[in-house]
C-alpha cells in the first residue's frame, strides 16, 4: 500500500550553490549531507520540503547545466514548491540575483493552486513557486 511520496533525486554542479538556493532562499531543511563512500569524490544531501524530500548529488567533477525538456519528449519539466506568499519570495529571489522566468500570476489550474511564479535554480532547472 502506498504511504506517500518520498523523494526526487537530481544531479547538481555545485552542492554549496544548490544549498544556498534550496535551503537559504527557498527554506528547505538540510537533513543529511555526506560524501560518497567510494573514491569518486561525490557528495549528496537530502533536503526536507515538508511533504517530500529532494536529494541533490554533486559529482566531484561538476555537471553541465540542465536543459529544458523539449516538446514531445518525456522527462521532468519542473519542480514545484508551495509557499504562503510567493510575491514576497519572488522579490527576495530577485534581490538575490536568481534567474527569474515568470512573475507571480493567477494559476491556470485554480482548482489546485491560486498563484504561480517561475525561476531557475543555479543549474538552470525550472522551479515553480505556488501559493494555495
Amino acid at each position: 500500500m502506498l504511504k506517500g511520496f518520498e523523494h526526487v533525486g537530481m544531479t547538481v554542479s555545485n552542492i554549496d550553490k544548490s544549498l544556498n538556493f534550496y535551503v537559504d532562499l527557498l527554506g528547505l531543511k538540510l537533513t543529511v549531507r555526506r560524501r560518497g563512500q567510494d573514491d569518486s569524490g561525490f557528495e549528496f544531501c537530502f533536503l526536507d520540503a515538508g511533504n517530500g524530500m529532494l536529494e541533490i548529488m554533486g559529482p566531484a567533477t561538476g555537471a553541465l547545466q540542465a536543459e529544458d525538456v523539449a516538446a514531445g519528449r518525456s522527462g521532468l519539466r519542473h519542480l514545484t514548491f508551495c509557499f504562503d506568499d510567493i510575491d514576497t519570495l519572488y522579490r527576495r529571489l530577485e534581490e538575490a540575483g536568481v534567474e527569474l522566468v515568470e512573475a507571480p500570476r493567477e494559476a491556470y489550474n485554480r482548482d489546485i493552486v491560486d498563484k504561480v511564479a517561475f525561476c531557475r535554480d543555479p543549474d538552470g532547472i525550472l522551479i515553480e513557486l505556488c501559493e494555495r
